[in-house]
């Protein structure tokens, strides 16, 4: 606490001494590639692949397959995952959604019967949805790549064979991950003779080796076949060969509701993502399955204030910020999910003129308590209005918000991938599968088990994520991607990133380490979608001052640690002078680098 309180101590007076440029980690630059990811090691081993030739499709695979071992509380091999992409050669933006899918078993009726009309948060099998991050590998190296499998994979392979050396965080995140202890195959990986881990252990996950092994020996039989054959038959040997027969298998012995048929029917998919115009930035989010566009709604708000005399962190900048979030969160739950499931009216969501009537009911001096849903419909020619439930809870105690990874990398052509896997909350399900040496990801505790509810339960159906990535272009070129593990906090997360360098030109280093804020004034995601009404948090570096201006407009004010709101990469392209520019967020082990 005392290094903490001398980090804001010294913050406060380089920017009253006019070197507020000056931060706690540098502006990492390149002119040919630059990569930044939420562990040291990931970062490294998409370097290297870069520098033996790879692009940034291959180095994203490497990279994430590392970020399974030395992240593994946060993603993994059962992840879900939502990835943008800019391809150089076709000069646009596409959107991956690998989210997991709920199995066939799993419907309203069944939880209703079986557990007691509730979601399991947090833990168990039943919890999990198909993995879809092996697609999401999958349709980047065969769409865009360049490498094989064998290549992409062999560092993960080192590492789980070899082993690594624990990290602080995680050393301490396998100690006290209680669930972790629950289930026997989790209890034999990360507990062997009831081992207690220290920072500096040497941690191996020869199951999660063999794992991978099986997928490259699946490339290496089809090889003859051609490179599109390879890399199908190694992702086809998870999803419907002897993989996929053991999670079922698995599944069915201990509780689990997957069966063979949801592994084999479960397919990734590429899509068009959504945009809006913000002062001449196009922003991209994915557009299914995820809360992505919800930063959209929000941005198109905030366009109509200038918030650059508001000045960087006021008390109506903050204000402003956060009702015009509520607005859009309440939008989010009312209107995003699964678009292959339900209708998102886009064209009124995404449309100006809806922006300016939700702005009308943000109060310059008076803080929303009221969960307020929009009409978008009303904006989109001939469309009837959707009359869908609403589906939350207020007051009791805070549910697992989770945690998520996260890397991108933009490579001398000027590909970029923003790829956000994750398991949801620390390991996931917490469920080792057999002898596989992975978790699956807990996100179905995301869904409603109200019927007519844009995320409600149904068999196949994807559930409505907090994971997002951004992308950003100019001029008919990227030139910005970020990303921030957070639950709930990501789309708040990467808008101030995006404000903070749009409005108030701070460099990308300074907009990820600037002081935040962030509201629970919306339904949580997990079940049972929690509203804290009212709710803002403040980090503690924000002034007593402007603490006391927002709680006379009615917020009722919380303050986090100093450094806590956050764990933040971002690249940003200075097309100009031919740079890169990477940055990376001290609340956490995130690392960049670049040549």
């Amino acid at each position: 606490m005392r290094c903490l309180a001398a980090m804001m101590s010294l913050t406060a007076v380089l920017a009253a001494a006019g070197w507020a440029q000056l931060t706690l980690r540098p502006v990492i630059r390149g002119r040919q590639y630059a990569v930044a990811s939420m562990k040291p090691e990931a970062t490294q081993v998409a370097e290297r692949i870069l520098r033996a030739g790879g692009n940034a499709f291959d180095a994203a695979v490497a990279c994430q397959a590392v970020l399974d071992l030395v992240d593994a509380p946060n993603n993994g091999l059962g992840s879900d995952a939502v990835l943008l992409v800019w391809v150089a050669r076709e000069n646009r933006a596409y959107s991956i959604n690998a989210e997991g899918t709920a199995p066939r078993l799993a419907t309203i009726e069944w939880y209703r019967a079986n557990h007691g009309g509730k979601l399991p948060v947090d833990e168990g099998l039943l919890a999990g949805t198909v993995p879809g991050v092996v697609d999401a590998w999958y349709l980047l190296l065969e769409r865009w790549g360049t490498m094989t499998f064998a290549q992409t994979l062999a560092p993960a392979i080192e590492l789980a064979d070899e082993g690594f050396p624990l990290s602080n965080r995680l050393a301490t995140a396998i100690n006290n991950t209680k669930k972790l202890r629950k289930f026997p195959t989790s209890e034999k990986l990360y507990f062997p003779h009831g081992r207690q881990w220290r920072p500096g252990d040497i941690f191996r996950n020869p199951d999660l080796a063999r794992t991978l092994r099986r997928l490259v020996e699946a490339e290496k039989q089809a090889s003859g076949q051609g490179r599109a054959a390879a890399l199908r038959a190694a992702r086809d040997r998870f999803y419907k060969g002897d993989i996929a027969q053991e999670m079922a298998r698995f599944s069915e012995q201990n509780g689990g509701l997957f069966r063979y048929e949801d592994f084999a029917s479960y397919s990734a998919k590429i899509e068009e993502p959504v945009s809006i115009d913000y002062r001449g930035y196009k922003v991209y989010k994915n557009p299914s399955a995820s809360q992505g566009p919800a930063e959209l709604f929000a941005l198109n708000i905030l366009e109509g204030y200038d918030l650059k005399a508001m000045g960087h962190n006021s008390a109506d900048y903050i204000h402003i910020s956060a009702e015009a979030i509520k607005l859009a969160m309440a939008d989010r739950d009312k209107y995003l999910g699964d678009q292959d499931r339900i209708v998102i009216p886009y064209e009124g969501l995404l449309s100006k003129e809806y922006a300016r009537e939700r702005r009308r009911l943000i109060e310059p001096a008076r803080a929303s308590l009221d969960y307020r849903p929009g009409e978008p419909e009303r904006f989109v020619p001939g469309m009837q209005l959707l009359r869908r439930p609403a589906d939350y809870v207020t007051g009791g105690p805070d549910e697992p918000e989770g945690d998520t990874s996260y890397l991108v990398i933009v490579d001398r052509e000027r590909n970029v991938v923003s790829f956000t896997p994750s398991l949801h909350t620390a390991f996931g399900t917490g469920f080792v599968m057999g002898d596989l040496g992975f978790t699956f990801n807990c996100r179905g505790d995301y869904f409603s088990l109200v019927e007519g509810h844009a995320n409600a339960l149904e068999p196949g159906k994807r559930p409505r994520s907090t994971l997002q990535s951004t992308l950003v272009e100019r001029g008919g070129r990227p030139v910005m991607a970020m990303g921030s593990p957070g639950g709930d906090d990501q789309c708040l997360r990467t808008m101030q990133t995006f404000l903070n360098i749009v409005e108030f030109g701070m460099n990308v280093q300074q907009a990820i380490e600037a002081a935040r804020w962030t509201t629970r004034g919306f339904p949580s995601s997990v079940f049972p979608h929690r509203m804290v009404p009212g709710d803002l948090g403040l980090e503690q570096r924000i002034p007593e001052q402007i603490r006391k201006a927002l709680e006379a407009k009615g917020h009722r004010v919380r303050i986090t640690g100093p450094w806590t709101l956050g764990s933040n990469a971002a690249i940003v392209i200075d097309w100009a002078r031919g740079v890169l520019e990477a940055g990376t967020d001290p609340r956490c082990d995130a690392w960049a680098l670049a040549w």
